[in-house]
């Protein structure tokens, strides 16, 4: 546009609107490229999920392979075996329980009864 023309009310917040859409397009941030999932494999040598037979869950092998992928994560198994009563694994164990208590498809009940909830 030439600085000498005026400009009619309608046409100010037109070029506003477009001038904001300018700078929240800047802010945007930039889409970020996703890691390489682990992938979930319950059969063969290198799977890392048991079967819903086995329990559910991940294996030792499988949270080891996340954590890698995912470092700073604090991804631990599940607490299968008897712990003391206001142990850290006494807590996650009932921590876990509460929160997985509307589980009802196979693997979450299968999960469940592998951490004895």
């Amino acid at each position: 546009m030439q600085p000498n023309v005026k400009l009619f009310g309608h046409q100010k917040t037109k070029k506003r609107k477009v001038k904001k859409l300018e700078l929240n397009l800047k802010k945007m941030p930039a889409k970020r490229k996703r890691k390489p999932n682990v992938r979930k494999t319950t059969k063969g040598k290198n799977r890392n999920f048991r079967s819903t037979k086995e329990g559910a869950g991940m294996t030792k092998k499988g949270v080891a392979a996340y954590r890698r992928k995912n470092p700073g994560s604090k991804l631990k198994t599940a607490v299968t075996g008897k712990v003391k009563k206001g142990s850290k694994a006494a807590k996650r164990r009932k921590s876990f329980c509460a929160r997985s208590k509307g589980w009802t498809g196979e693997r979450g009940r299968a999960a469940r009864r592998r951490w004895k909830c």
